[in-house]
């Protein structure tokens, strides 16, 4: 296909983002263009092609990676967009990761947007304090986005304008304490057995077979496999920290199958335009999978890697060594699965059964 006669550009369409397509009209360029990308879609209103705005597809076509800090420039006055791109300056140099990055810029342009005109640098810790019990009381904001604001605007004043003393006294909400979800055994069978795709198949079962993060997944290389020493390498994890899982013996046959099938180039697991596998994408198998196996649970991929270790401490193996194989810095953050696990539980007895007997 060549790419110099259409011209790709951002947009949105019915709320989505999307990649409008322009070109002369030609049967053999729209033949070419459905061939390459099959998934391009016709829209009436608009009286044009246009294919959805992934990372992947923008790769494949040239386009540039949209700079996160322009949608938040936004609605934010003149006098507090210097503060905002300063914050993304500090965070890149950083580098954190495109996901704290991405929410630490939304938290903190929704305080510019509220303060409109006043500069942010000449807000109180009083007027802060205030701004957050708003987000809380008025706005109704749960435990976990209350943290991300926090830390966005705590991270801007500390690390950005250097007034490491100003946020000692602001009171965190309190997590609530909820225990992980996951699927039994039994569970776990029904669902592999329910993924009949290649590509899908080997992707959850590694998801459960090695403990792995939905960013895991996706991030694996070919290189990353060894299949002599059976393991994985996990690289740049979750605190960029590397480490090395065990590759179960039962899923070398079926990986061979899939590589000589699906032949990646660089990614364990490619998109349908080249490039990673998109994480969306392998929460909606998982999804699916869950619906054809007839699982009513409210449950996400992440539970596979919650099952993978309950299932480990079930089956007697040590909590720090099931620490390790999850990347966990702290042996509390592991000892989470003990309050869920049948072999903790089952040896304790209840009261009432001595006062029965």
């Amino acid at each position: 296909m060549d790419f110099s006669k259409y011209i790709f550009t951002p947009g949105n369409h019915k709320g989505k983002s999307v990649i409008w397509i322009t070109f002369p009209k030609d049967q053999q360029l729209i033949k070419s263009l459905r061939k390459r990308f099959p998934s391009a879609k016709w829209s009436k209103t608009k009286v044009a092609w246009h294919l959805p705005d992934l990372t992947s597809v923008r790769n494949e076509v040239g386009l540039h990676k949209e700079n996160p800090i322009s949608k938040q420039l936004i609605g934010v006055h003149l006098v507090n967009q210097q503060p905002i791109i300063d914050l993304y300056n500090q965070l890149m140099l950083k580098s954190y990761s495109d996901n704290t990055i991405r929410i630490y810029l939304a938290e903190f342009a929704h305080l510019l947007r509220l303060i409109k005109n006043h500069p942010v640098d000449n807000l109180s810790h009083q007027r802060l304090k205030d701004y957050f019990l708003f987000c809380v009381k008025k706005l109704k904001m749960n435990e976990r986005k209350m943290n991300g604001k926090i830390n966005a605007v705590k991270f801007y004043f500390e690390k950005v304008r250097h007034k490491p003393q100003m946020f000692f006294d602001i009171p965190r909400p309190k997590k609530p304490s909820k225990l992980p979800k996951m699927l039994s055994k039994n569970e776990i069978k029904r669902l592999f057995e329910a993924t009949t795709n290649l590509k899908h198949s080997v992707m959850l079962k590694l998801c459960y077979g090695m403990g792995l993060r939905v960013s895991e997944i996706v991030n694996l290389k070919i290189e990353h496999i060894n299949s002599e020493r059976m393991q994985v390498l996990i690289a740049g994890a979750k605190g960029k920290k590397d480490r090395y899982v065990n590759l179960p013996e039962s899923i070398l046959p079926l990986l061979r199958l899939y590589y000589q099938n699906y032949k990646p180039k660089e990614w364990l697991f490619e998109g349908q335009y080249g490039g990673q596998y998109a994480i969306r994408s392998v929460q909606a198998v998982f999804k699916r999978a869950l619906k054809k196996a007839q699982i009513n649970k409210s449950i996400g991929v992440h539970g596979l890697r919650h099952s993978y270790a309950t299932h480990l401490l079930e089956s007697g193996a040590d909590v720090r060594f099931i620490q390790k194989l999850l990347g966990h810095n702290n042996i509390t953050t592991t000892q989470v699965y003990t309050h869920v696990s049948k072999a903790c539980l089952k040896n304790v007895r209840s009261p009432l059964d001595s006062i029965m007997e």
